[in-house]
Order: C-alpha cells, then sequence, then structure tokens
C-alpha cells in the first residue's frame, strides 16, 4: 500500500489520516458522555457538576502532554519530509522521557494542592467533596494520562496511524466498561469515575509502550525507546518547545476561560451547572470530531510543508475545511432537532430536560465554524508557526471569549453567558480566514 504522506488522491490521503483520527477522537467522546451517563446515576445534581467543573484541570494535565506530543509531531513531520530520519528518532525518544518526568512533577503537584485547586475549580459546599474526591485519582493518573495523550500525536506523525487510533480505543474502552462497574455496581461515585479514567490512561500507555519496543526490535529507527538513545541537544529541544508550549497554552487557556465559564454559571446554581455540563458534553461530538480531523491531517500538511510540496498542501487544507463545515452543519440540525431527546437520556426533571436542549441549541450554532478554526490552528502548528496558532487561542479564549462572558451575562445572564461560545466562534472565524488569506499570500502555501 502507498505511504499516506506519499498518497496522490486528495481526498483518500485526507480519510487515511483524518479517519482514524476521528474514531479515536469520538471513543474519547462516548468514554466522556458515558462518564455523565453513569454519574447522572446518582441523580445529584451536584455529582455531574463536579465532573464539569474538573474537566478544565483534567485538560491542563493533558495540555502539558501536548508540549511533548504535538509540538514533536510537529518536528518529525517536517524532518521527515525532509528526510532526516535520524533526528526524527532522537526527537521521538526525547518526547517520551520528557512526557513522562512531567507526568510525575504533575502527580506530587497536585496532590499536595488539591483542595487550592478544587476551589479554583469553582467548587463550592455542595459539591467541595466529590470535586475532590474526582481529581485525587486524575492526579495519581497523570503520568499515564500525559503520555497516553503525547503518544497519539507521536505514532502519527511516523506513519503509525492505526497503532495510534487503537490505542485512543483501547484506552477509552476500558475506561467505559470500568465506569460501569465501580459507579453502576460498586457506587464509587466521581472517585470511580475519575478512577476510571486514569486505568483507561493506564492501559493505553501499556499498549503505546509495547509497540514501540516491538517496532525498534523490527529496526524502525523511527521509534525507539531505549534510554541509550536518549541524546537532546538544544537546538532539537528548542523546536519541539517552540511548537509545543504554544500548543499547550491553546489548552490551558481553554481551561481558564471553561474555568470562567463554569463560575458564572455557577452563579445560577448547580442545576444550571449540571444542564451546561450535558448539553456540553453532546456538542463535544462536533467539535471532538473536527479537533480529530484537523489534527490527523496536521503530520500530513507538515510532511508537504518539509517536502516544499505546497500545491498539496494548500488542497489538504481547503478540502478539509470544507468536510468540517459540512460536518458541524450536520451536527447543528440533529441538535436542533433532537435536543430534548438527547438530554433525556441523562436526565429525568422536565424542568431540567427543557433548559439542557435549550443551552444546546444555542452552543450547536457554532458547529460548522470549527472546520475552518480547527484546521487554521493544526494548520499552523504543523507549519511550525505556533505563534500564529497561539493567537487564534488567545483570541478565542481570552480576549474575546471571557469579556464576552461578562459583557454577555450583563444583558442576558444565564443565556448570554451560554452564547458567548457561538458568538466569539463567528467572529474567529472571520479573523482565521483572513490570516490564512495573508498566509497564502505571503508565500505559506
Amino acid at each position: 500500500m502507498t505511504s499516506v504522506f506519499e498518497e496522490k488522491n486528495i481526498s483518500k490521503a485526507i480519510m487515511r489520516v483524518g479517519l482514524p483520527a476521528m474514531l479515536g477522537q469520538l471513543t474519547t467522546l462516548i468514554y466522556n458522555i458515558a462518564d455523565t451517563f453513569f454519574v447522572s446515576l446518582t441523580k445529584e445534581p451536584a455529582t455531574i457538576a463536579a465532573v464539569t467543573l474538573c474537566a478544565p484541570v483534567l485538560l491542563i494535565i493533558m495540555s502539558i502532554a501536548c508540549i511533548f506530543g504535538m509540538g514533536g509531531s510537529s518536528v518529525i513531520a517536517r524532518l521527515l519530509g525532509e528526510e532526516k530520519k535520524e533526528e526524527s528518532g532522537t526527537t521521538m525518544n526525547f518526547c517520551v522521557y520528557a512526557m513522562a518526568i512531567a507526568g510525575v512533577v504533575t502527580l506530587v503537584l497536585g496532590i499536595t494542592f488539591l483542595q487550592p485547586l478544587a476551589k479554583v475549580s469553582g467548587a463550592d459546599a455542595d459539591n467541595m467533596a466529590y470535586t475532590c474526591d474526582y481529581l485525587k485519582w486524575i492526579f495519581l493518573g497523570a503520568p499515564f494520562i500525559m503520555l497516553a495523550n503525547g503518544f497519539v500525536h507521536l505514532f502519527r506523525s511516523v506513519g503509525l496511524i492505526k497503532e495510534g487510533t487503537i490505542g485512543l480505543v483501547l484506552g477509552n474502552v476500558t475506561n467505559m466498561v470500568l465506569d460501569y462497574i465501580f459507579i453502576a455496581i460498586l457506587g464509587w461515585g466521581t472517585a470511580g469515575a475519575a478512577l476510571a479514567t486514569s486505568l483507561g490512561f493506564v492501559c493505553a500507555t501499556i499498549y503505546y509502550i509495547a509497540c514501540m519496543i516491538h517496532n525498534e526490535r523490527r529496526g524502525n529507527q523511527l521509534v525507539p525507546l531505549s534510554p541509550k538513545r536518549f541524546s537532546p541537544n538544544p537546538a532539537m529541544v528548542r523546536s519541539v518547545l517552540s511548537i509545543g508550549i504554544p500548543g499547550a497554552l491553546i489548552t490551558v487557556l481553554m481551561s481558564v476561560s471553561n474555568i470562567v465559564l463554569n463560575n458564572y454559571i455557577g452563579i445560577y446554581g448547580s442545576d444550571a451547572v449540571a444542564s451546561y455540563g450535558i448539553a456540553y458534553k453532546l456538542d463535544m461530538v462536533p467539535i471532538l470530531l473536527s479537533v480529530g480531523l484537523s489534527q490527523g491531517v496536521a503530520p500530513l500538511v507538515g510532511y508537504c510543508y518539509g517536502g516544499n510540496q505546497k500545491t498539496r498542501m494548500s488542497a489538504i487544507v481547503k478540502h478539509t475545511m470544507l468536510y468540517g463545515i459540512l460536518m458541524g452543519a450536520v451536527f447543528s440540525a440533529v441538535f436542533i432537532l433532537f435536543g430534548k431527546t438527547l438530554a433525556s437520556i441523562f436526565l429525568q426533571d422536565g424542568i431540567l430536560i427543557e433548559q439542557t436542549a435549550y443551552f444546546l441549541k444555542i452552543l450547536c450554532l457554532s458547529a460548522p465554524m470549527l472546520g475552518v478554526i480547527n484546521m487554521m490552528t493544526s494548520y499552523f502548528q504543523a507549519l511550525g508557526k505556533a505563534i500564529n496558532s497561539l493567537i487564534i487561542t488567545v483570541l478565542r479564549n481570552a480576549v474575546l471569549f471571557i469579556p464576552g462572558v461578562i459583557i454577555l451575562n450583563g444583558f442576558w445572564k444565564l443565556n448570554g453567558v451560554i452564547a458567548a461560545q457561538p458568538v466569539v466562534e463567528a467572529v474567529l472565524t472571520i479573523i482565521c480566514i483572513f490570516m490564512y488569506s495573508k498566509e497564502i499570500r505571503s508565500g505559506g502555501s
């Protein structure tokens, strides 16, 4: 079979890299929804609120993996385009060990400052105990959470797309099975949900490490795991960090904006937080599929850029944006038509179902725009122009979003807070199109 990086048919190339990544994100989404579903069986809005409040913290842990996962992936893909296989393997090795070390440090700091972090996340007297229970097990699994998330990006960059997806699916399926055991059978609530999450990442990490050992023994110089290959040099470390740190800040800023949003929604009580949490989990379907498509395509874009295949790269980017827009439009229609039906899967109270469905109708208006925003973020990361990606994220999660939440809350209270997302992303889509047009005019693609 032709290497995915050399596939001439643009649509086929996009599908070969995009579909496995989308499948992986879909299973991540299913496990997120499963978490919410099993926790909702407690019929306690405070427990659902706790899981919602902890989501930004989990994102921050994952963002640290992005420093070496996404940063390393971008560097490796461009090096392969330049046919520098030895440097690619050294970069892979450095990123794996760096993620492991960062995970241990995060574990220690998280357990030490557990309660203050819960308060910052927006926990109140109703859900503080549930929030701390969840965070404790998440921090204990931090090294594996980082490794598993980083491996996905690194494997894609060296063409191990199938293996990257299998590990992601394995971890998420394990998590869902354990959710049922720990929550539905044993009644461990939020602690059970977090423990299931961490153990899922443990299984995924073990699989990825086994794949690296297997490939290294077969002579694949792109995936060395041996400590003897750990020989980072300043130039290589700078290359990874220059892409990875802005990439990590993207997720950190997203988490900060979510914390601000949760605090504002929290003004209106645990019921409002629970309704938003479920609506947001459902809206994560188009969000994560769009992220999967754009992240799956990113190594292909980086390879074309490194190999100076500008025409092919431009066609890949434009086709991917079009597919993302169409996919988002389909989901918007489904959520508008069937919002109540979907909300009733998680809730029994009629008022909460109505509120959740209403929130979902507002949130889903931004789904078509994600095809542009997420592709532009991945595009600039793939080219090694992480500052451009960071600009998009700073605008999205700080410059536009936080003031938007505050201002719209002042005008329309809770409805305004929820409406901040589609309003901000409509503005950001226009900015992204402008940035891409400017990049094309300057000869970037």
